[in-house]
This record gives structure tokens, sequence and C-alpha cells, in this order.
């Protein structure tokens, strides 16, 4: 039976279920009898604690991913796949007004090449963009504060909070990761698209 080791950059139970919830997803398309091991580990992003641009969530997620390959290389533990996950904020002028939206963006590697994948954005009250985009408070204390409550990262998340738990950040990791995965496990059209291209 195959096995296909992914690790992930995070111990945040949150990322990892999305990791796990992505590769039960795609697994079939490696092939039937595939089993999949997902292993957190922690490894930093090289970016401040909330990224404020669509630039930095994605450079902390590469780093992150890139970050773990170096780490587990030549080692008794090597992966198929290195996983980087990245929340932030992506700050935008829109009509000369500043719009800030929430984001969860995922690097996927196997050690050659990579590819990125993005959840979509919900947009975040200006009283919440200004404490975390001016005041530069950490998004996981500003959303405590903003909803009153305790641990709300390692929980719903910002995302459950302001979708009204309609979206938890868990399930915008996983929409992430599927299409960062996509490349890999529909090898088959992004090679023929390659192809093409040429």
């Amino acid at each position: 039976m195959p096995l296909c080791r992914i690790a992930a950059g995070s111990t945040r139970r949150p990322k990892l279920n999305a990791v796990q919830e992505a590769a039960d997803l795609f697994r079939c398309h490696f092939s039937a009898d595939t089993t999949i091991e997902v292993h957190g580990y922690e490894v930093q992003s090289g970016v401040s604690h909330t990224p404020l641009s669509r630039e930095e969530l994605m450079r902390g997620a590469r780093q992150r991913a890139e970050a773990l390959g170096t780490r587990l290389s030549g080692t008794a533990e090597p992966a198929n796949f290195y996983v980087g996950l990245e929340g932030g904020l992506d700050v935008v002028t829109e009509q000369g007004k500043r719009r800030v939206f929430l984001e969860s963006w995922a690097y996927v590697t196997d050690g050659e090449r990579g590819h990125f994948g993005c959840s979509g954005s919900i947009e975040i009250p200006e009283a919440l963009a200004e404490e975390v985009a001016v005041r530069g408070t950490d998004l996981s204390v500003a959303i405590d504060d903003f909803a009153g409550q305790a641990g709300i990262r390692d929980l719903q998340g910002a995302w459950g909070v302001l979708s009204g738990n309609l979206i938890s950040r868990q399930e915008s990791f996983r929409v992430a990761l599927v299409a960062a995965f996509a490349p890999f496990y529909n090898r088959r059209l992004y090679q023929a698209a390659r192809s093409a291209a040429r």
C-alpha cells in the first residue's frame, strides 16, 4: 500500500486538521490505496506575527514549507510534501478607501517544485483593521478582545467570528490546501497545460 507523508509547518490543531481534511479529499487522485500521514512541526515563517499584505502572506507560507524541507532533509523523517500555512491580512485601497481582508494561504512543495493556494477573503471591520494594521496588535489577541472570548485562534479562528461560524479557520486553510495541491494531484492536466504552452 503506497504511503504519502505530508509534513506541515505547524502544530496548531486547526491547521493540521485542515491538512488531513484536504488530503482525505484528494488522496484517491494519487491512487485508490494511498495512505496519507500528516505530521506537524513548529517552524518560523520569517514574516511578522500578522502579515499585512498578500506578498507577505505568500512569503510566510513558502518560507515555512522550505524551512521544514531543509530541516527534514537527510533525516529519517523525509516527506513527500512540505506544507506551509500562513494567515493574515491583505490591505488594499479601493476607490480611495482602505479595505482590509483576512486571507489564508498555503504553499506546497515536493522539494523540486511548489505551488500556492488561497482560501478567498473576508473583509474585516474597520475597528479591527485599525487595531491590527495600524496599532500592530497580533490578530489572535485583537480578535479575542473584539469577540470577548479567549483562544479563538485554536477554535473557529477569526474566520469563524467574522462569518458567524459559517466558515472556520480550519475550513479556510482546507480550501487553500486543496488549491495548492492541485498541480500535484491533478498532474496530468497541469502537465498538458505546460506542454501546450511551449
